[in-house]
């Protein structure tokens, strides 16, 4: 499956974005899908994940009751509804697939950059 993150962009603090992404095929509602980040200088963090059916989420710690994970298996699409973003969101925002639900990450997006200034 091919992944296509969107939505990034420059927000200040207290504000909000969603972000999209995309994956081709037929088969999308196999897959767990994730997002995750990584800000300049550190290591890449998880953030959500959803189940395949959509039921299922997971966040985490760090924006646990800011941002909510979502999608939809008929448009082949994950969504990240980011609110209350802060500086410390500032990072290149991934998407993710996994194929067998094991925390094993098939497929990655390009990535989209979150900027957000105080």
């Amino acid at each position: 499956v091919q992944l296509q993150a969107s939505g990034g962009g420059l927000v200040q603090a207290g504000g909000s974005l969603r972000l999209s992404c995309a994956a081709s095929g037929r088969t999308f509602s196999r897959y767990v899908m994730g997002w995750f980040r990584q800000a300049p200088g550190k290591e890449r963090e998880f953030v959500a994940t959803i189940s395949r059916s959509g039921v299922g989420t997971h966040y985490g710690d760090s924006v646990k009751g800011r941002f909510v994970i979502s999608r939809d298996n008929a448009k082949s699409a994950v969504y990240l509804q980011m609110n209350s973003l802060k500086p410390e969101d500032t990072a290149v925002y991934y998407c993710a697939a996994d194929s067998n639900g094991d925390d094993n990450w098939d497929y990655w997006g390009q990535g989209t950059l979150v900027t957000v200034s105080s």
